[in-house]
């Protein structure tokens, strides 16, 4: 039967050869379109940073991605239009391949899902390779980040995979600015306005170093008390920094806070920091300094 299908493409008629042409073009157009389409999803980078870059990669390679698998669809259709040109019967192949793509859309839920996740990913710029994020089980940075898998580098060194559809709330610690609390408690026996003082200069000495200044965005302010504790009452200072600076910020406050608390003999009973940058903060945990 196929022999005699070929037979017949000598004496295909000039309607049947238009047929096919018109097919050709119309398939030509479609591909035009949908690449001009796919291009619109490209967004150049505004700067050289490598941020930048990198977003404008991610987004070039998800549009090309679209366009092969809009491309290969088309294509398809357009082939399976034109076999009844040539005494082809397209009824036994197109139940075959909707089989086949039920089954694998039976089988393969999960990872469409991861797919789907990943392009909100990346067209939401929800975040983008080397920024810092959060979920409910891992904070870390991002080193990879495909339309299935972020990978991200957490505080121990290790390289964990998360898949893209398993991630329901990220917390993007790297955009705009990073904030954290540093709570003070004080003996009760000390004056509460030596002490409001003495934070007020270790606070105002670190606003004024130029030397910081490209890490601090606002603060540090001496907010006041915050609690009391049976050692004392808690004072908690805010400062909000550069992304993902906060941690150093903290530590030179509270350097300088001990150095000033030294100066006007004032005792130290705790001191406790508290990160406000994420959507899932941890159980408070004090520290003794």
């Amino acid at each position: 039967m196929m022999s005699s299908a070929f037979s017949q493409w000598p004496s295909l008629s000039i309607l049947a050869v238009l047929h096919l042409l018109e097919i050709l073009i119309v398939a030509m157009l479609v591909n035009r379109l949908l690449r001009a389409s796919t291009n619109l999803l490209i967004r150049p980078a505004s700067t050289q940073s490598r941020a930048a870059q990198a977003r404008e990669q991610q987004t070039r390679t998800l549009a090309n991605t679209l366009y092969s698998a809009g491309s290969k669809a088309v294509w398809g259709i357009a082939i399976l239009t034109a076999l009844p040109e040539f005494g082809i019967n397209v009824l036994p192949p197109v139940v075959v391949i909707g089989a086949t793509l039920l089954g694998l859309g039976f089988g393969a839920r999960k990872l469409a899902g991861d797919l789907v996740a990943g392009f909100q990913i990346v067209f939401e710029d929800q975040y983008s390779v080397g920024d810092m994020i959060q979920t409910q089980h891992i904070s870390g940075k991002v080193e990879q980040l495909t339309l299935r898998r972020t990978v991200v580098r957490d505080a121990r060194g290790a390289l964990v995979t998360i898949a893209n559809g398993e991630l329901r709330a990220v917390g993007n610690l790297s955009r705009d600015w990073s904030q954290t609390f540093v709570d003070i408690t004080v003996g009760t026996e000390e004056r509460l306005d030596k002490t409001v003082q003495a934070l007020e200069n270790a606070s105002a000495a670190l606003r004024n170093d130029a030397s910081w200044s490209n890490a601090l965005i606002d603060g540090p302010r001496v907010l006041g008390i915050q609690g009391y504790e049976p050692a004392g009452p808690i004072f908690r200072v805010q400062v909000r920094t550069a992304p993902t600076r906060q941690d150093e910020v903290a530590r030179e406050l509270r350097r300088r806070i001990q150095i000033e608390f030294q100066r006007q003999s004032i005792p130290i009973s705790r001191a406790q920091d508290l990160e406000h940058t994420s959507v899932f903060p941890e159980p408070e945990e004090k520290t003794q300094v």
